[in-house]
């Protein structure tokens, strides 16, 4: 029995000796790893390197390069009867789109609000209960968060009955023609933005001890109060949007909930214009093929922004892994737009010339050239995107067509309000806010406008919630790197 525990024993030891001895080979040639690596960069720090980044132009828009502008109107031009705020302002590179955005393109996200609604029904128990309409799980059964399936086509042709109710749904009749028609009150669009600027303050770190490093002052544990915004639902199908003061407690306060009906207002062609036959436009603008490529209107900034967010995620989710650094599709801020629409060479017009037409008489853009000539360029109302020629930095419709949404909050002041250095103002005007304070900044003049108006420099703004048959946008993304060199774009 003893001879048999020495001889355990003896084994037990060889093998901690071995063990120890494969350890101390390893622990020697990682440092002798690290004493090569150091040998071979003479002991100086170069820093780790990721791999190289390279940013595919996104479809349908062209970079704006990093540069410098004297924004605003300088010369005096008695057309203006009014001051314009002028400064010499930067801007980083971004990408935009070159046209305004169509109907079609919106129309697209309009039919992928309305497919969700049915995906949703088609997996609720009201409507058949069908399960793979709706991910709940992963390959090996774990529990996810329940999301639609997307790769499930919609049964449109070949539908059973509760499959048919469900499809029908998102449907209504008008009552005096019989017109089956989109339910244009259905169509809510549910989106979550985490404001990281905000989350970023120093006032609004969860340490007390962190908001305030000037160390003669005394550390203050008093609560600090944050705005978020929110939204639902009700009982009666109605969207009730709130913003909601409370003391933080953490990360999820910055996360703001938005519910947006997405469906262009078609209605503003009469409503723009009392005393007008424009009845076939509100019928016919959005829904007809024949208006595919014309610029959207009639939606309002609120939709706009709602596009841009679910733009990105389109993007998102169809790239998968290799969108991680792509930057969020957004509205153009005010001073982008003007620093776009000017061109490479800080034009007063997005064209070169001084003049609103050539030599031969053809206009640059559609706008208003004449007192109740509207038709003097060539269109009545709106003109398909992209028909004149692009400006010097490939944009086109940078000066009429329709007036554009920008992301800047409209002040008098207006760039002398900011910085210097890519320019802002942003204020999301809570529901109860006084309704001065959803004046939104709107360039470019349109299609109804005269000549002063298409200037790059003028400056209008319209309510964050009203649509307008002369008012539609395009959007921008920031650039993940901007390679080009400064360049300055004159002074105007």
């Amino acid at each position: 029995m003893l001879t048999t525990l020495r001889k355990q024993y003896a084994r037990v030891m060889a093998l901690s000796l071995f063990t120890l001895s494969l350890f101390t080979l390893i622990a020697i040639t990682s440092c002798a790893g690290s004493t090569s690596n150091a040998m071979a960069t003479g002991g100086e720090v170069t820093g780790v390197r990721g791999s190289a980044y390279s940013e595919a132009a996104p479809f349908g828009m062209v970079a704006v390069q990093k540069g410098s502008l004297r924004v605003g109107l300088t010369e005096n031009d008695t057309l203006w009867g009014a001051g314009f705020p002028v400064r010499d302002i930067s801007v980083d590179g971004f990408w935009m789109d070159q046209t305004e955005v169509s109907n079609a393109k919106y129309r697209q996200f309009v039919y992928w609000v309305r497919d969700s609604i049915i995906r949703e029904r088609l997996a609720d128990p009201a409507y058949g209960g069908d399960e793979t309409y709706k991910i709940e799980e992963d390959r090996e059964g774990n529990p996810v968060q329940p999301h639609l399936n997307w790769a499930k086509p919609i049964p449109w042709r070949r539908a059973n009955e509760d499959e048919q109710r469900a499809i029908e749904s998102v449907y209504t009749i008008h009552p005096i023609d019989g017109t089956k028609m989109l339910d244009a009150s259905q169509m809510n669009y549910r989106y979550e933005v985490y404001d990281y600027a905000a989350a970023a303050l120093r006032r609004h770190r969860l340490n007390p001890e962190e908001r305030d490093l000037n160390t003669d002052h005394e550390v203050s544990t008093a609560e600090v109060m944050i705005s978020k915004d929110t939204a639902y639902i009700d009982d009666e199908g109605k969207i009730v949007r709130q913003t909601i003061t409370r003391p933080l407690s953490g990360p999820w306060d910055f996360l703001n909930t938005y519910i947006v009906n997405i469906y262009p207002d078609t209605t503003c062609w009469v409503n723009d214009f009392r005393n007008a036959e424009n009845e076939r436009y509100m019928r016919l603008y959005f829904s007809n093929p024949l208006y595919d490529d014309y610029p959207v209107v009639g939606v309002t900034w609120e939709q706009a922004t709602a596009f841009c967010q679910w733009r990105t995620d389109f993007l998102l989710r169809g790239m998968g892994g290799a969108a991680a650094d792509i930057q969020p599709y957004r509205l153009p801020t005010e001073i982008e737009w003007e620093y776009a629409a000017r061109g490479k060479e800080g034009n007063p017009f997005p064209w070169e010339a001084k003049e609103v037409k050539s030599d031969n008489g053809c206009y640059y853009a559609n706008f208003k050239p004449d007192r109740g000539n509207y038709t003097k360029d060539g269109s009545l109302i709106t003109s398909k995107c992209g028909i004149f020629s692009a400006n010097s930095n490939g944009l086109y419709d940078m000066a009429g067509n329709v007036a554009e949404w920008t992301s800047t909050v409209y002040v008098e002041a207006g760039v002398e309000a900011m910085s210097d250095m890519n320019p802002e103002l942003r204020y999301n005007a809570a529901l109860e806010d006084p309704y001065r304070l959803k004046k939104k900044s709107v360039r470019g003049g349109s299609w109804k406008d005269p000549e002063s108006m298409i200037r790059s420099a003028w400056r209008s703004y319209e309510y964050q919630n009203q649509p307008r048959s002369y008012i539609g946008f395009r959007c921008v993304r920031s650039m993940v790197r901007d390679a080009s060199g400064i360049k300055n774009k004159g002074k105007k």
